[in-house]
């Protein structure tokens, strides 16, 4: 069996405002192991982008905070970690993709001299050996001519290319973990297709595990191994790629599924499946389960009692009083 890489027991992020306390992320259980790619799905607003940012430590302080649970990282800590500390992992042994290059690359600064800072700042290499290996990081992601592209601006390129350079950098010193949060959202769906077939190449020839949060069904299908499917700051399924699309458990899950396009025998497109009402407000979440309002198979003890993980099999687990 492989080795577990990544641990999150219990983890929760709450921000506190003035209206009260946000509970964004509210006891997250998750593991990644070597080599393997986890999908975290669900609908905008779940906690998925904040899960990411928990583990990069860079929930956006003071007004947001991991007010508990572990986040175990080839056996460390990284809660426990000093921001120096988490600095010579940052960027090095886990990286991340933003789902929008163009906020995430600095305007002022040339291609190359941004994605050679990480490769120097971690690798402990010179200038210009950081420089060589930043236009091999480009060529390797398959931008075209990278000793000219180096000293080009992010606004010269396309919105494919900067995202190409996003995972150049997040790769650039070869990290053991990458986290892509929503990596083809602003792309059209040819350049999508590309930018997924290079991570899982780049995943392959590197080495790394990933972290690919995504709110695309279609996209887990096709890279990942296991999935997460997270609802208002919990994981409520939990399975791999085979077993969830096979045969889905949670409510929720299965009215995800329910809401994906589909055509008849006529080539006609189906009519969507809306899931019926509201994201709850995380400002004053329900007791008991957390989907009960929208579930069609709500039970009493939804109410009362949140569900616990419920072994559906080996690998395939669920947070419901169904299968109980």
């Amino acid at each position: 069996m492989a080795h577990s890489l990544l641990e999150i027991r219990g983890l929760k992020t709450y921000f506190f405002t003035e209206r009260g306390v946000v509970k964004a992320v509210d006891g997250v259980d998750l593991s990644i192991h070597e080599g393997e790619t986890l999908g975290l799905v669900g609908e905008s607003g779940c906690g998925k982008s904040m899960t990411a940012l928990s583990i990069m430590r860079l929930v956006p302080e003071p007004i947001g905070k991991i007010v508990e649970g572990t986040i175990q990282f080839e056996g460390t800590d990284l809660v426990k970690l000093s921001e120096a500390e988490m600095r010579k992992i940052r960027g090095n042994q886990i990286s991340m993709v933003f789902q929008e290059p163009m906020t995430s690359l600095n305007p002022v600064f040339k291609i190359g001299t941004q994605v050679a800072e990480a490769i120097e700042l971690h690798q402990q290499v010179t200038s210009k050996e950081a420089w060589e290996r930043a236009i091999e990081m480009l060529r390797m992601v398959g931008i075209p001519s990278p000793e000219t592209r180096v000293n080009e601006y992010p606004h010269q390129m396309s919105g494919g290319m900067r995202q190409r350079v996003m995972i150049a950098m997040a790769l650039s010193c070869h990290p053991k973990l990458m986290i892509a949060d929503e990596p083809t959202t602003a792309l059209d769906v040819t350049i999508q297709a590309q930018i997924l077939d290079l991570i899982h190449r780049l995943k392959e020839r590197v080495g790394s595990s990933i972290l690919l949060i995504t709110h695309n069904l279609g996209v887990v299908a096709e890279v990942a191994q296991y999935v997460g499917v997270m609802y208002a700051g919990h994981i409520v399924e939990y399975a791999d790629v085979i077993h969830l699309f096979k045969d889905p458990k949670h409510p929720y899950t299965l009215g995800l599924f329910q809401s994906i396009p589909k055509k008849r025998g006529s080539g006609r497109r189906e009519p969507l499946k809306a899931i019926p009402g509201l994201v709850p407000d995380l400002l004053g979440l329900p007791e008991g389960c957390k989907f009960q309002d929208r579930c069609s198979q709500s039970l009493p003890k939804c109410k009362d009692e949140p569900p616990p993980w419920i072994d559906i099999e080996p690998g395939h687990q669920v947070r419901c009083w169904l299968y109980e």
